[in-house]
């Protein structure tokens, strides 16, 4: 036994070969290679030939179609007059435009955009994206519109948001960095956003402002909430250096930064950004610019404000698996909470159990995440991690065993740092001194030059090394290769992830900023992980699918909505000139002729007491709004504003002496408050005196409704909203109505609704006959975004007047029991091109929340 056992432990210990002879190898194993080929003979009938019908005819083997190809005529030269040196340099010939064009785009530098030969930016995916989409000029960049076909696939989109991830490239996006005292950079925001970070909650201002949430709000030119808007912006502050001074280890106080944590911050050098729009950059900036500059004027300070353009990339993950396709890039080891866990680690004399239970942070469960958080890591090259992701973003000192990896397949992260010190990337250092928060400060620091990632020759060449050294083919000689810092540098990236959260509070997926020669290297793992790529339409088609607004598209009140409404009538335009007369399709206004909405508010003013006088008539539709004129000139342009917040509806108001109408954007609790005020019986008084009292000096004010049809109709994008008559809102609700006798206009009417004049301006004109005039309805908003096909409750983007809404929710509340009144209003809406009106549901946005500030 003991002969045996020695004998064992001498087998077990000796080594396989480091190389392997083919011959004796062969030779060893003759007799069972002459079996194997015996038996196979026997199978085949000693036929080894391939099977006709898996041939095929192919002219690989032969180069003669390839060298005729390549085979240039010889020129008749006169050798005797051309120099040698003027012959050599005619025989070398450029490289193909293919060739030369995929250097260039194979090309990563460290920071700016590759253009074209008109100046045009490329993003670092444009080849991925050109193979695969149908690619659009738009806003200085070549941008993916949508995948390649006639525009269709939303179902397809949907079921990939519902069920699985979506991933777009918003790299077109620019960030505006502020660098100066805290309390001058708050004065800035409060001059050009709206809402103001004032005006918020403690709580949120608080997170926002120490960096762990970011916050959203229109940006406005200087002037106060009723000036022209630019666009909406998403704001962030750099996470400040908290003192030895304060003596406060509690992680809680860091991450949050309360507001004793704050004391002594104010007049500190602190950094923000502001992010843009690529369609309204050159305006937003120069509106910021313009604030920090009045600023700097006015209190003698410095305040630097530049782009981040070329620096900074942006990948937006959307879907229910956004959070489950991050864990397989992303270990999350921030610094600041390693920091934090180090210092009360050693400060706190607890049990490891009880450290563990009470400050444990996994982003293993996405709800432990807040609302719009900012989250910072510093990961490395996905492209280096194994296939089953057992030690992903840790360093070989501190790699978990395999027994620890819990068993979906994530690693717990309080119990690694709990464990080992030093963990997390190369880039998270131990802090010293005050350094407490040292994270990322690559991506803040526009000075800092973050090398790019490593080239993919090398990391081949490397995992073809490792791949010897498993199979022990490789040299013995020759040692593992030795990593530099400055290797471990570029196989490491800092990176920012955004929370992002729909309007009804649920995770909607995840921005990831970073830095923009690592792009390619994020974006190629992320599709290769199962993340289906989406361009701007099947972008907007989500954003309408989850109730939010697309911008440009659903901001008509800014500069960048009509620039984008120019390019597509120019395309619209175009393409109907490429069609025969007879089957041009009907010409509409693009964009929508928004001034008719101030006709219709207008007749209300002069049929106000007529109105009031006729209980029961239609204030706003019928014959009580009635153009004295067959024709009404209208500009294409937006002159109104929109309201965006509850305070700003309510300022409208209370400049009008509107109290009295019914909106209600200050009720506490909106779910039930509306309802409890709508079947109140004693609420009839309300507004009764109040519509003459109403001022109309102001401009229109649009709030953004929700458009759901009542039984059946396709909503497209820039379709009027118009003021039901109670005769059309009965015959869609009683039960015996049909909706075949719906309200439906003549078809010269919808040719003659809004006519264009050679100007190019479009007018409003009534119908002359009394019983053309009976179909007509009053406008009182337009669409913006139209229904998803494909969708289970399709919801179209509009914005109507408020005042008429208002007036048409009275009419409609006096009229209906108090048992069957709703809190939507009913409305009717025709496509410009159809003759049928379609009634819907509209309901206000703010009369649900206190901010219509989000966007997607």
């Amino acid at each position: 036994m003991a002969i045996d056992g020695s004998k064992t432990s001498q087998v077990s210990a000796s080594q396989p070969p480091r190389k392997i002879n083919v011959q004796k190898f062969a030779e060893a194993r003759a007799t069972e290679l002459e079996s194997l080929h015996s038996t196979i003979s026997t199978r085949l009938n000693n036929d080894f030939r391939s099977r006709r019908n898996k041939r095929r005819r192919t002219t690989a083997f032969n180069n003669q179609v390839a060298k005729k190809r390549s085979r240039k005529r010889p020129r008749l030269v006169d050798k005797s007059n051309v120099s040698a040196l003027e012959t050599e340099q005619k025989e070398i010939s450029p490289l193909p435009r293919r060739v030369r064009r995929r250097l260039e785009l194979k090309k990563n530098p460290g920071s700016g955009f590759v253009t074209s030969g008109d100046g045009t930016k490329r993003l670092r995916t444009h080849v991925w994206h050109a193979k695969r989409f149908t690619m659009t000029k738009r806003w200085g960049f070549y941008l993916p519109l949508g995948l390649q076909g006639r525009g269709r696939g939303s179902r397809a989109v949907l079921r990939w948001f519902k069920q699985g991830v979506v991933v777009h490239d918003a790299s077109y996006n620019v960030a505006v960095q502020l660098e100066g005292p805290e309390d001058s950079l708050m004065a800035t925001l409060q001059m050009v956003l709206v809402p103001s970070p004032s005006v918020q909650s403690q709580g949120v201002s608080s997170s926002v402002l120490s960096g762990t949430t970011y916050g959203t709000a229109m940006l406005h030119h200087v002037g106060g909430p009723f000036s022209q808007p630019i666009a909406p912006v998403t704001y962030m502050w750099c996470p400040h250096e908290k003192s030895k001074e304060d003596g406060n280890n509690n992680c809680h106080d860091v991450i949050e930064c309360n507001e004793p944590c704050r004391i002594g911050f104010r007049s500190c050098i602190r950094q923000l950004w502001i992010w843009i729009h690529a369609s309204a950059f050159s305006e937003g900036y120069d509106a910021i610019n313009c604030a920090c500059q009045k600023l700097m004027i006015e209190r003698g300070i410095t305040i630097n404000c530049f782009s981040r353009e070329g620096q900074l990339a942006e990948l937006e993950l959307i879907g229910s698996k956004a959070f489950q396709l991050l864990q397989k890039i992303v270990h999350p080891v921030p610094c600041i909470l390693e920091t934090c866990w180090q210092q009360q680690k050693c400060s706190n004399a607890k049990d490891g159990d009880d450290f563990q239970e009470k400050n444990s942070f996994t982003l293993e469960n996405e709800e432990h995440v807040s609302s719009c958080a900012i989250l910072s890591f510093t990961i490395k090259d996905p492209r280096i991690l194994p296939a089953e992701r057992t030690t992903d973003f840790l360093e070989p000192d501190s790699i978990l065993d395999m027994q620890e990896v819990e068993a979906n397949g994530h690693v717990n992260l309080t119990r690694t740092v709990y464990e080992n010190e030093e963990v997390a990337s190369p880039s998270c250092l131990k802090p010293e001194g005050n350094e407490i928060l040292s994270n990322n400060k690559n991506l803040w620091d526009a000075s800092s030059r973050i090398d790019p990632p490593e080239e993919d020759n090398i990391l081949c060449m490397e995992k073809h090394q490792q791949r010897m050294d498993f199979f022990r083919l490789d040299d013995p000689k020759t040692g593992p290769p030795k990593t530099s810092n400055k290797v471990q540098r570029k196989r490491s990236c800092p990176i920012l992830l955004l929370k992002n959260n729909n309007e009804k509070g649920s995770s909607l997926g995840w921005s990831v900023i970073l830095p923009l020669s690592w792009t390619r290297v994020f974006w190629f793992f992320l599709v290769s992980k199962g993340a289906h790529a989406i361009g701007l339409r099947e972008k907007r088609w989500i954003s309408c699918e989850v109730g939010l607004p697309s911008f440009p598209s659903d901001f008509p009140d800014c500069n960048a909505y009509f620039a984008l409404k120019e390019i597509e009538e120019t395309a619209s335009r175009q393409n109907a000139e490429q069609r025969p007369l007879a089957v041009r399709p009907l010409r509409i206004s693009i964009p929508p002729p928004w001034d008719v909405v101030q006709v219709a508010l207008d007749k209300l003013t002069m049929r106000v007491k007529e109105a009031q006088n006729s209980s029961g008539e239609n204030m706003v539709g019928k014959n009580s709004l009635k153009n004295s004129s067959d024709v009404t000139s209208c500009r294409n342009s937006f002159d109104g504003i929109v309201a965006r917040t509850s305070s700003m509806l309510t300022d409208f108001l209370n400049g009008i002496h509107g109290e009295h109408l019914l909106l209600f954007p200050q009720f506490q609790n909106r779910k039930s408050g509306l309802i409890k005020f709508m079947k109140d019986k004693s609420m009839m008084g309300r507004g009764e005196n109040g519509i003459t009292q109403i001022s109309y000096s102001h401009k229109l004010c649009y709030v953004r409704v929700h458009l759901r049809a009542y039984k059946e109709g396709v909503f497209e994008e820039g379709a009027v909203v118009c003021a039901p008559c109670l005769t059309d809102i009965s015959v869609w609700t009683s039960s015996s109505g049909s909706i075949e006798c719906g309200l439906e206009l003549p078809d010269s009417a919808v040719r003659s609704y809004f006519k264009e004049q050679s100007s190019g301006k479009w007018e409003l004109q009534v119908p002359e006959d009394p019983a053309s005039r009976e179909y007509h309805r009053w406008p009182v908003g337009f669409v913006t975004t139209g229904f998803v096909r494909g969708s289970k409750k399709p919801i179209a983007e509009a914005f109507c007047e408020a005042v008429l809404l208002a007036c048409l929710r009275k009419e409609q509340w006096n009229q209906i029991p108090v048992n069957r009144r709703r809190k939507e209003i009913y409305v009717l809406v025709r496509n410009l091109r159809s003759s049928a009106y379609r009634l819907a549901l509209a309901t206000i946005v703010l009369e649900q929340r206190e901010e219509d500030v989000g966007f997607l």
